[in-house]
């Protein structure tokens, strides 16, 4: 990667990182509770029995499933591997 753009994503990084400290302190000041974080995946149904799994952020499908179970299973898998929790899913889900 150019220095350039790595210096700018690492200063990002960095202030991201930042906010998030100073949001947390914020909360523990006045005694409230952080809010939730947000969902990252949604399931859409796409027609008779298709559901698509979308990244909210991106509005990128990045599954899909012919059971609307198995597409609510695979979006929760998604949001654990987001949050660096190890998950297996079964073969059935995974076809």
């Amino acid at each position: 990667m150019h220095p350039q753009i790595q210096s700018r994503l690492d200063g990002l990084k960095a202030m991201s990182l930042r906010a998030q400290i100073a949001t947390a302190e914020f909360y523990a000041m006045i005694g409230k509770e952080p809010p939730a974080q947000k969902i990252r995946y949604q399931v859409v149904a796409k027609g008779v029995s298709a559901y698509h799994v979308v990244e909210i952020a991106t509005g990128k499908v990045r599954g899909f499933r012919f059971n609307w179970k198995d597409a609510v299973n695979f979006a929760q898998a998604l949001e654990a591997r987001a949050d660096g929790v190890k998950v297996t899913l079964s073969k059935a889900v995974l076809q």
